[in-house]
């Protein structure tokens, strides 16, 4: 039986379910992850999700193995720029991030800031350090790619492969944010 790990926004209003083990548990560094963080958590009431050096913390779940259970009228999508590849998707009562889409993609990357303090998956990986600062300085906990690894890539696929190559549509979300 397949462990069910219940995730909620930050009042509570939007309830997620996440099924079985993640794909992978990362840490992304990337131009695009930091300036949609930052530009998100100066929303009212926004969680500070950045994690000390920067990264944007996801946990990656095939699309059918998450399920909005409550709240999801009140999901709005926010993108760095019009017609952007990626969407987030942010709970609008009180602008917790839920998750990041990619088009065309079979996964979800679930902001790590739902899961309750000392139940976030351990990290894994960072990824597209290449786009930091040269002076940044990374702990060497985890692997720190400068692009996305080809176990990376492996997992993306072995998830794939396993859903049949199919691409699930996420039709939650009700408008846009803008900041």
């Amino acid at each position: 039986m397949k462990q069910t790990t219940r995730l909620h926004c930050a009042c509570g209003q939007v309830h997620l379910e996440v099924q079985g083990a993640p794909i992978v548990s990362a840490e992304c560094h990337c131009n695009s992850c930091r300036t949609a963080g930052t530009r998100l958590q100066t929303l009212p009431s926004a969680p500070q999700f950045l994690e000390p050096h920067g990264g944007t913390r996801f946990v990656l779940y095939r699309k059918d193995r998450v399920r909005f259970v409550q709240g999801a009228d009140v999901l709005k999508e926010f993108r760095l720029a019009a017609g952007a590849k990626t969407r987030r998707v942010v709970a609008s009562c009180c602008n917790t991030p839920v998750f990041l889409e990619f088009q065309n993609g079979h996964w979800l990357s679930v902001y790590g800031c739902l899961w309750p303090a000392g139940t976030l998956p351990r990290l894994e990986l960072r990824t597209m350090t290449s786009d930091l600062p040269a002076d940044a300085a990374l702990p060497d906990d985890v692997p720190n790619g400068k692009r996305q690894s080809v176990s990376f890539f492996v997992k993306l696929l072995g998830a794939w492969i396993a859903m049949g190559f199919k691409v699930p549509k996420v039709t939650v979300g009700n408008g846009e944010i803008h900041v």
